[in-house]
């Protein structure tokens, strides 16, 4: 990172000593204009009768010469320098591939059902001469189980979610949804049924229904009974209703209350499948309740993969999936991994987060 800001540095440093000379170098020509014609106008005025208003006149523009000059070089070379951007844009246009879809995979319109996921020695390489991020990674959920995935950063945690959503095609072995290889299921079929709240919560600019059902499936009384799952709907009465702007990111929400938003959300895809991705890694405590209490409730029947940054967080799990460089090390249920001192589970956590985690999951039993 240090090394990609150096060069980021100097590319901005040598722009900013080129405009610098550019603009020295047109000051020193504007001052030769003025001075060739004020030399002019005295060798005139010695030779000849000249007015010398005119000569006044000539001075008076030759002045002027050198903002316009400067101000129409100046112009030239910054149009060229932003129309990188432009060259940009059209090179992802052009030349960067579009996601394969599989357009001729069919699937039930009822799948999933059940939620069984499994992952069959799946690896993945984000590009050519990178390590890898998965490494022959296998794993199997029950339907309606809640798994929690914890490893420290890098291990590979977000990159499960990665392939199950294909957001990458590069990886090897297969993901399968209740028997179906995600492989062979279009890309707007497979992605409209899952359900995921990532861990920095995007909204877009516009209403507040068109962030909870932007394809307008749902109606008035499924999005605010949604938004009372969520404890919502307060806010968003008082923002103004369900056609309310929700501002620029949804900066007229608090961080915790864009998390719930993308709870409500995934609440109307009534999906089987329902991914975490340290969604309460930013917000307060209060806001990490309620969204633990509304998931154990209304995503009983559903599985439920959390990757975890509270430990308290996955403490009521069904199993706890455990990695580190792209690797599973251990997958067992909270109680066996706690009662493992040897376990790298464990050694995961500090002295104060053994005892917040036994504590928990007391309480959770």
């Amino acid at each position: 990172m240090r090394h990609r800001l150096e060069t980021n540095q100097r590319a901005n440093f040598c722009a900013l000593v080129a405009s610098q000379w550019l603009g020295l170098f047109l000051q020193f020509i504007g001052v030769a204009m003025v001075t060739a014609v004020a030399f002019i106008a005295v060798l005139e005025h010695h030779f000849s009768t000249v007015d010398p208003g005119l000569v006044g006149l000539a001075i008076s523009y030759a002045l002027s010469v050198t903002d316009r000059l400067s101000g129409m070089v100046t112009s030239f070379t910054e149009t060229e320098k932003q129309m990188v951007g432009v060259e940009r844009v059209v090179q992802y246009i052009e030349d960067v591939p579009s996601e394969v879809s599989c357009p001729h995979g069919t699937v039930l319109s009822s799948w999933p059902s059940a939620g069984q996921l499994a992952f069959r020695n799946v690896s993945l390489v984000y590009r050519v001469g990178l390590p890898q991020a998965l490494r022959g990674v296998s794993f199997f959920t029950n339907a309606g189980e809640k798994l929690g995935i914890v490893g420290r950063t890098g291990s590979g945690k977000s990159s499960l979610f990665q392939v199950l959503f294909r957001m990458v095609h590069s990886y090897q072995g297969a993901v399968l949804l209740d028997g179906v290889n995600l492989a062979s299921v279009p890309l707007e079929i497979l992605r409209s049924r899952l359900a995921i709240i990532p861990q920095d919560a995007f909204l877009f600019s516009g209403a507040v229904r068109n962030n909870l059902d932007p394809w307008r499936k749902c109606s008035d009384a499924e999005l605010w009974t949604a938004l009372e799952r969520c404890h919502l709907t307060q806010a968003v009465r008082e923002l103004g209703g369900l056609d309310a702007d929700v501002g620029e990111r949804g900066r007229h929400f608090s961080v915790g209350q864009r998390q719930l938003v993308c709870l409500a959300r995934a609440l109307l895809t009534r999906s089987k499948v329902l991914c975490i991705d340290e969604a309460t890694a930013s917000v307060d405590l209060e806001t990490d309740q309620l969204i633990q209490k509304t998931i154990r409730s209304e995503f009983r029947d559903s599985t439920v993969l959390t990757i975890a940054h509270r430990l308290d967080t996955i403490m009521d799990s069904d199993r706890v999936l455990v990695m580190d460089r792209g690797t599973v090390l251990e997958c067992d249920t909270p109680r066996a991994l706690l009662g493992n001192k040897r376990s790298f589970f464990m050694d995961l956590c500090t002295v104060t987060e053994r005892k917040t985690a036994e504590q928990n999951f007391t309480r959770h039993l």
